[in-house]
C-alpha cells in the first residue's frame, strides 16, 4: 500500500473523513487514488493536513477562508474584483441630491431583490416611501407593588 486510507488518515490526523472529503473538494489537499478509486494519503498529504490546522489555529481562519484564498490565486479577474471594492468608496450619483440618496439606494435594492425572486413571490418595488409617522410616546411600565 502506498498510503493510508481515509479511515487511517482520518484517524491519523484528527479530521474527520467527511471533512476530509470536503478538504479535497475545494482544493486544498488531493489525495492519490488506489487502482480501485480510493483516497490514499502519503506523507506529502499528512503533512499538507497538519500544517492546514496549524494555519487555522494560528491566524483563527475556517477552511472556507482557505478555499477562498486559494480562489483569489487562481482567479485574477476575482482577486481584482475585490480589491476593487475594497478601495472604492461609496459616492452619490450627480443627478441624486443628498437628501434623496438614502431613498434611491433603497429603491434600488428593492428592484434588486425583487428582480431576484421567483416570479411567484415577487413584490413589486415601492415607488415611494410611506411618510413618516410620530412615533407615540414611550409609557412607563407599571411597577408591581407587593
Amino acid at each position: 500500500m502506498d498510503g493510508l486510507t481515509i479511515a487511517e488518515a482520518a484517524e491519523t490526523t484528527g479530521w474527520t473523513a467527511r471533512m476530509l472529503r470536503y478538504i479535497e473538494s475545494i482544493g486544498l489537499v488531493e489525495a492519490a487514488r488506489s487502482g480501485a478509486g480510493y483516497r490514499l494519503y502519503g506523507p506529502a498529504e499528512l503533512q499538507r493536513l497538519r500544517t492546514l490546522r496549524e494555519l487555522l489555529t494560528g491566524h483563527d481562519i475556517g477552511l472556507g477562508d482557505v478555499g477562498f484564498a486559494r480562489r483569489l490565486l487562481a482567479e485574477p479577474k476575482l482577486r481584482t474584483a475585490i480589491e476593487q471594492w475594497l478601495s472604492d468608496t461609496a459616492r452619490r450619483p450627480q443627478d441624486v441630491t443628498p437628501s434623496e440618496w438614502l431613498r434611491f439606494e433603497q429603491q434600488k435594492h428593492e428592484r434588486l431583490l425583487a428582480s431576484a425572486m421567483s416570479p411567484k413571490t415577487a413584490m413589486p418595488p415601492k415607488t415611494a416611501m410611506p411618510p413618516k409617522t410620530a412615533m407615540p410616546p414611550k409609557t412607563a411600565m407599571p411597577t408591581k407593588t407587593a
